[in-house]
């Protein structure tokens, strides 16, 4: 095999993309720290108990519920003997450090951007090295703090130039409630689970067979409950159950859905991703002619409880090289090509042009300069005395 090769969904990024990428990285942490955002740096790899949590109600689920362990690369820490894991997600690290390191009292809020690693792509055109992006809202339990890290969410997406969003709203507590009503077993939740999740009403209908009445109409309908918010929620307040944490997750999502400001805006109530650790409202944000979300969150105040300090907690993450991909070509900004010389007004033009934002590449002594490979229009030469920039003059020479 030659060494070159890189594993499968696994790239690397060019200058154009690796550019690009940085820049908009820049430019939503800068957006978070004006927010009120402060940045926090987790490490790539820890032990792997403290990575694959999942919010200390659900550890008793496994297998289709909890897949967090299927996605994460592990290995043995040479010096401890221990279990290490390579973070598949950032959000667990950040939880960590506000239940455990930070210790604050009142409302926390955190951001962070690093890679994250998967076993396997989630989707077909996807990277298993993402670059995450996200924000964590802490210390606060009211519909204010989901409203504003959707919010964020979406001004976020749009500082990038990201149009059409669609964004979909969940609550896991919907289904939560149905489970807790029909008093399933742990192995029949997780079936359930998984045909809700593949919107497989055909598998969903055997899997109710057994259940009373009134959770298997519920449990049912549950696929087709998604589509504009006035209408799902008109119909699941009809066909599903008067149960109290129903009609309080159906309350919240009408409340939340009327305050936010999006092109296009809907319900799915089967939706239920991330639910082995999310524990009330989810979100997903779509973009035209894509299935795979490009950004999403939600809460999950029982993340804490892992580290000894259960905190409401909300947030949201995207993948910057998802986010690329579907932004237009950037025009690049092209340089100018300096001579290589011993001389101080040279060098004082071409500190002068770099601090107005210009690109100067010197070409070095002895080498061959191909002006197309160093995306060079321009040439900065000696004329009247004065060094100027003027146009190369085979532009299109590589």
């Amino acid at each position: 095999m030659q060494n070159w090769l890189l594993p499968e969904y696994i790239q690397d990024m060019l200058p154009d993309e690796a550019w690009r990428v940085e820049q908009m990285r820049v430019q939503l942490l800068d957006l978070l720290r004006k927010s009120g955002y402060q940045l926090v740096a987790p490490p790539l790899l820890e032990y792997v108990e403290s990575l694959l949590i999942d919010g200390g109600a659900d550890k008793h689920l496994t297998g289709q519920l909890n897949d967090m362990d299927l996605r994460t690369f592990k290995l043995v820490d040479q010096l401890s003997g221990r279990t290490l894991a390579l973070r598949a997600d950032i959000t667990p690290q950040v939880a960590r450090i506000d239940a455990h390191l930070l210790n604050r009292q009142g409302v926390a809020r955190l951001c962070y951007a690093g890679s994250v690693l998967h076993t396997i792509p989630a989707g077909l055109n996807r990277t298993r090295e993402l670059l995450q992006i996200g924000a964590e809202l802490y210390g606060h339990g009211g519909l204010e703090s989901d409203l504003e890290i959707q919010q964020l969410m979406l001004q976020s997406l749009a500082l990038l130039g990201v149009q059409d969003v669609h964004l979909d709203l969940g609550h896991v507590g919907v289904f939560r409630a149905l489970v807790k009503h029909a008093r399933l077993d742990r192995s029949l939740e997780a079936e359930l689970f998984a045909a809700l999740q593949n919107k497989d009403s055909t598998t969903l209908q055997g899997l109710v067979a057994g259940l009373d009445e009134v959770s298997r109409a519920a449990l049912m309908v549950l696929p087709a409950l998604y589509g504009s918010c006035a209408e799902v929620l008109q119909r699941a307040r009809t066909l599903l159950p008067g149960l109290p944490e129903i009609v309080s997750a159906l309350d919240d999502l009408q409340s939340v859905s009327a305050n936010l400001q999006v092109g296009s805006l809907g319900i799915d109530l089967a939706d239920l991703r991330g639910y082995h650790y999310h524990s009330g409202m989810v979100f997903a944000a779509y973009h035209a002619g894509s299935h795979d979300a490009i950004a999403l969150g939600g809460r999950y105040d029982d993340l804490g409880k892992s580290f000894g300090r259960a905190r409401p907690a909300t947030g949201f993450s995207m993948d910057l090289r998802q986010l690329y991909r579907l932004l237009p070509p950037q025009t690049a900004r092209l340089a100018i090509r300096a001579p290589y010389l011993n001389d101080i007004a040279l060098s004082e033009k071409i500190a002068t042009l770099r601090a107005m934002g210009e690109v100067v590449v010197v070409s070095l002594p002895g080498s061959t300069d191909f002006p197309g490979e160093l995306q060079c229009d321009r040439d900065l030469l000696l004329q009247d005395g004065v060094w100027q920039v003027v146009p190369l003059r085979f532009p299109n020479n590589s």
